[in-house]
């Protein structure tokens, strides 16, 4: 069974084809500047890569133009030999737990909680809407980035601001990246000694976006994303966490009238890249620390790390200790040098890194001794299979 995971973003859309049970890789790819006239086709498939400007100036044309590469390469006959499409979804609020088939209902309250993911739910449900419409047989389901979260404990969930805020308006944590944690504590069952239900796990989703997860006895306990994905540690260019008067400070002395430019300021042009004022990549910051001697970047470093270490030090002392540890995403999975300073900064809790097996990139590995009284290890997110995955349960139950 041919199932479709589809993350799709502003101007961005990222795709992979399984082949379901087996959790074959078929093919994948993405469009970049999606709406230009200059768009960027990318796929691969059988090893082989392939990549092409075109003009993709519509969501629709996005769409089709993946359904006929895969006719063209001869990976499907007809656009009606997959399935299902999975869809990711930022923002399921309190009414999606769970990842659900999408019917007209569903797609109607997506697009009402576009106003916890403005930049994310309204692009997520008109692609919904297109698959719908392009593949009228094929299954639609909604994987959603915060249900994985949406049943962590009240203390950990709740703002300290009127309860009646929560109660009308829904104000609270919800995290984001549900989709990547799920996958890796899946991912620690099955590769931890005796499994994690029984363990206290901490995953550190460290990419362009990051998060921190506290996972106690196989379900999630915290998180360090809020309201939306722009609280927590320091990211490539959101701020993080920061006192919220500073918000009306800065507008009333860069004359902002308007909040959401302010908003704007701290989600792009904040965290690593309004730091260092280089990049809001790492590499090129560790690049400028360590060869050009630039102390602003070393210091935008220091922030990063610093944060980071906090948040798992609070996450310790909440759990009351932590047994296992763990790095995904972009700089999770490839950068030692961040992993290995995270580990010697809670060294006090009898973490030892295995420097040999911590120097891979990209793989899964443990990368701590085993006298360590933490195991930590390096793990690959997957958040595409995890969302074939769901996908597959409901294609199963329908078919």
């Amino acid at each position: 069974m041919k199932i479709m995971s589809i993350n799709a973003g502003s101007s961005t859309l990222k795709w992979k084809l399984f082949e379901m049970p087996e959790k074959t890789e078929i093919a994948s790819g993405m469009i970049d500047r999606l709406g230009s006239p200059k768009a960027v086709f990318k796929l691969k498939y059988n090893g082989k890569k392939t990549e092409r400007e075109e003009a993709i100036e519509s969501n629709e044309i996005a769409v089709l133009s993946i359904l006929s590469a895969l006719k063209d390469a001869s990976i499907i006959d007809h656009f009606e030999d997959i399935t299902a499409f999975g869809h990711r979804v930022v923002a399921g609020g309190e009414h999606f737990k769970k990842s659900e088939i999408v019917t007209d209902e569903n797609l109607n309250m997506i697009q009402e909680l576009a106003e916890y993911a403005p930049l994310h739910n309204k692009v997520e449900a008109y692609y919904i809407s297109v698959f719908k419409k392009l593949v009228p047989k094929a299954i639609q389901v909604a994987v959603f980035d915060t249900s994985f979260f949406s049943q962590i404990p009240e203390v950990n969930y709740l703002y300290s601001i009127p309860m009646d805020y929560y109660k009308n308006f829904k104000a609270r944590r919800y995290g984001a990246h549900g989709t990547s944690h799920r996958y890796i504590a899946q991912r620690l069952n099955e590769i931890v000694p005796g499994g994690i239900e029984d363990k206290n796990v901490i995953v550190l989703h460290l990419g362009s976006g990051a998060s921190i997860s506290a996972i106690k006895n196989g379900k999630a306990f915290d998180i360090s994303m809020g309201f939306t994905p722009l609280a927590g540690i320091t990211m490539s260019s959101r701020s993080g966490d920061l006192d919220v008067s500073v918000i009306p400070y800065l507008m009333k002395k860069l004359g902002l009238t308007d909040v959401e430019d302010m908003v704007d300021i701290l989600n792009n042009k904040s965290g690593l890249l309004g730091l260092s004022g280089i990049s809001a990549d790492m590499r090129d910051i560790e690049d400028a620390a360590a060869n050009d001697n630039d102390k602003r970047a070393q210091l935008s470093l220091d922030i990063y790390r610093n944060r980071i270490i906090k948040y798992v030090g609070s996450y310790i002392a909440e759990m009351g200790g932590v047994d296992v540890i763990a790095f995904t995403a972009g700089v999770g999975e490839n950068s030692p040098e961040v992993r290995e300073d995270i580990l010697n900064g809670i060294s006090y809790m009898g973490t030892k890194v295995d420097t040999e097996s911590n120097h891979s990139r990209g793989k899964e590995v443990k990368i701590t001794t085993d006298d360590s009284k933490i195991a930590a290890y390096a793990v690959p997110t997957n958040e595409e299979l995890m969302i074939a995955q769901d996908t597959y349960h409901f294609a199963q139950l329908l078919n």
